[in-house]
């Protein structure tokens, strides 16, 4: 009698049905770090503006309820919005953080965001970042 030994691995297909596959699923291969803090909270102040627009949410007050968050809160990530579009965009898209500390913090974009001229506010951002 001749026995074979060989790993078998099964894989979730569509509908929740196991198949056998080849070889393992490479773990989780999202890249090393994390998301900076002031992405996340840009991308959420877009979303939250979003919602307004939309009418599904009635005003900030009504978000910071929702959220968790006192109403001066939800203010300073609403600020956010008022960002030039390109700053908006680089704070998205800031690389993720592997070790240390963050190079950008919503408190350091407050100032930038109470500027009404955009072209202020790149300056000022650059002479931020710079530090």
């Amino acid at each position: 009698m001749i026995t074979v030994k060989r790993k078998v691995y099964f894989v979730r297909r569509d509908h929740g049905r196991k198949t056998i596959a080849a070889a393992p699923r490479p773990a989780d291969q999202s890249p090393p770090g994390r998301v900076p803090r002031i992405s996340r909270l840009m991308s959420l102040a877009i979303r939250f503006d979003r919602l307004i627009r939309e009418g599904k949410v009635a005003d900030i007050s009504e978000l910071a309820r929702l959220a968790h968050v006192t109403q001066p809160r939800m203010t300073q990530i609403m600020n956010l919005n008022h960002l030039a579009p390109d700053i908006q965009e680089e704070l998205l898209f800031l690389p993720r953080v592997v070790k240390g500390r963050e190079p950008v913090h919503e408190r350091m974009m407050r100032s930038v965001a109470a500027e009404l001229q955009w072209g202020r506010q790149r300056q000022s951002f650059s002479f931020r970042t710079c530090k």
